[in-house]
């Protein structure tokens, strides 16, 4: 029993020192923004990398999403007879949830991953240590701009995920099934609300945003200047990151969704 007590303060105490040492990182690099927006270029460039190249898989996922989830819900809508609802739903789906959540998921698994394995191979050939030695900041060269990237990148991915999710759906409803288009975008135009729903995904989509990239640029800066823990660091920041999202996901949608 005395055991399990000293296990269990000393991970207690582990975890947080762990999250101390996050909260210290953050604080550090958010601080290093506005150096960082003097040299707009570093931010552009980041947003080529992790917004633009990620964007054939984001809406590839987006269109068969958007395929799917009208074949799904027309099988439930049509034994009610509320087919005319489908537009509706899908598109409070794809811009509540399945956009943002989705969208960061893809994110951290094709974008994280690169901007860990970047950052670790970075420190790893002992390019961070130069920058230094040169008094040069590494966090406001090298992080920063990677985060601000990641965060401006992702409410534009997800926007575009939802937008071609919808056009997928259309093509499945409409031009497969024989749905009325008329009642299709009727429908969702009168049912979606602009402040509640589209504003709110975006919302989600900025935090995400901020958390998948945040874990990697973390994940990156603190690994073992080894191959093993480059490795190692990209594949945590692949757990913790899609982790983050779903757990935030929650608190989010229970804090935006609560009252009508």
């Amino acid at each position: 029993m005395i055991d399990f007590v000293q296990t269990l303060g000393r991970r207690t105490l582990e975890g947080l020192r762990g999250l101390g040492h996050n909260a210290s990182f953050l604080w550090e690099v958010v601080r290093s923004i506005p150096a960082t927006m003097r040299r707009p270029y570093l931010v552009v460039a980041q947003v080529h990398a992790v917004g633009n190249l990620s964007l054939l898989i984001i809406l590839a996922s987006g269109l068969a999403v958007g395929f799917v989830l009208a074949l799904q819900m027309y099988y439930a809508l049509v034994t009610y007879g509320a087919t005319e609802s489908l537009g509706l739903i899908v598109n409070l789906s794809l811009v509540r949830e399945l956009g943002p959540v989705v969208t960061a998921l893809l994110f951290a698994g094709r974008a994280g991953t690169s901007l860990t394995a970047e950052i670790g191979l970075m420190k790893a050939g002992e390019q961070l240590a130069a920058m230094e030695m040169m008094a040069v900041d590494p966090k406001s060269r090298v992080l920063a701009p990677r985060l601000l990237g990641g965060v401006l990148s992702m409410p534009l991915l997800a926007i575009m995920f939802s937008a071609v999710g919808i056009m997928g759906a259309y093509v499945v409803a409409v031009l497969l099934i024989g749905v009325d288009a008329g009642n299709f975008w009727s429908i969702m135009q009168n049912g979606v609300d602009f402040r509640r729903d589209i504003v709110n995904g975006i919302i989600k989509s900025v935090v995400f945003g901020a958390i998948c990239t945040f874990v990697a640029v973390y994940q990156g800066y603190e690994a073992d200047a080894t191959p093993e823990g480059v490795a190692t660091a990209t594949t945590r920041t692949v757990v913790i990151a899609s982790l983050g999202v779903l757990v935030m996901d929650f608190i989010l949608t229970a804090m935006m969704f609560s009252t009508p």
